[in-house]
């Protein structure tokens, strides 16, 4: 998994006055959470950018005035008009206790489903998963080669080595949907 580097500076003031006045300096109120202790910090604005707007998970290295502590993005809140950031929460992550976040799915192969005329339909492009935060891989792959037309993949059918996934276990996630062309196909044949 890839890691982000992130430098904050301890808040001082609290409330929303305060906040508005951090946010005009083009600064982002931030709070880290876990670990027994909770600390308030702000980042800069462009800093955050390349955290947000990324297809992967990330396990952000943050840097508060010299304190170093291991955290992942849990919640975000935008602006409604301008979309810029306007508070961020972490989760500090150790070692030794699990963690749920939510890793980017990736498709490999090529399904005998589609070979025959059907549609590979992806229905969930992420998948909640548990464990330490060093064994989260950057992508939990699925080899969509056997899957048939009509047939579906679902949360249970998935297994990977030190992570529990945490989604429903009904809930699918990658089916091949049979097309028009593919259902004539059938009845000429």
């Amino acid at each position: 998994m890839k890691t982000y580097e992130l430098k904050g500076t301890l808040r001082s003031e609290y409330g929303k006055k305060a906040a508005k006045a951090l946010r005009k300096q083009d600064l982002v109120p931030c709070n880290l959470y876990g670990q027994g202790k909770n600390i308030t910090f702000v980042v800069n604005q462009n800093d955050t950018r390349k955290m947000i707007y990324t297809p992967d998970t990330l396990i952000i290295a943050l840097d508060i005035e010299g304190e170093k502590h291991m955290a992942v993005l849990k919640e975000t809140q935008f602006h409604p008009i301008t979309g810029n950031l306007l508070h961020a929460d972490f989760l500090e992550v150790s070692e030794q206790k699990p963690v749920v976040v939510e890793i980017p799915i990736q498709l490999e192969g090529h399904a005998e489903g589609v070979k025959a005329g059907g549609k590979l339909s992806l229905e969930k492009r992420k998948l909640k998963v548990k464990g330490i935060y060093t064994n989260f891989p950057d992508r939990l792959v699925i080899d969509v080669t056997p899957l048939g037309l009509g047939k579906k993949m679902q949360v249970a059918d998935l297994h990977y080595d030190n992570l529990e996934l945490v989604n429903v276990k009904e809930q699918v996630v990658v089916q091949v949907k049979a097309t028009r062309a593919s259902a004539q196909a059938a009845q000429e044949a």
